[in-house]
């Protein structure tokens, strides 16, 4: 799931702003951010606030996820 909305609070920056720096309208982008945006827009977004794509998407609550085809428990060790 996206936490774009979130990146831009924690930002300081308004939707407004970033729609400004991608060069297009605010609602253009709110759409965007709501619906399934490309993975060409969700880049853009990540340059114009300054993050890499991957802060844009959730993190997993524990290092700990479920296959949801045979149920095994699997361990995810992020890269530093």
């Amino acid at each position: 799931m996206l936490r774009i909305k979130e990146v831009i609070k924690e930002k300081g920056l308004t939707v407004k702003e970033v729609a400004n720096k991608l060069g297009m309208s605010s609602p253009s982008l709110s759409d965007a951010i709501n619906g399934n945006p490309t993975v060409e827009k969700v880049e853009r977004i990540a340059e114009a606030i300054g993050v890499p794509v991957a802060e844009l998407f959730e993190r997993p609550s524990t290092d700990v996820i479920i296959c949801p085809k045979c149920g095994a428990e699997l361990e995810i060790k992020m890269k530093e």
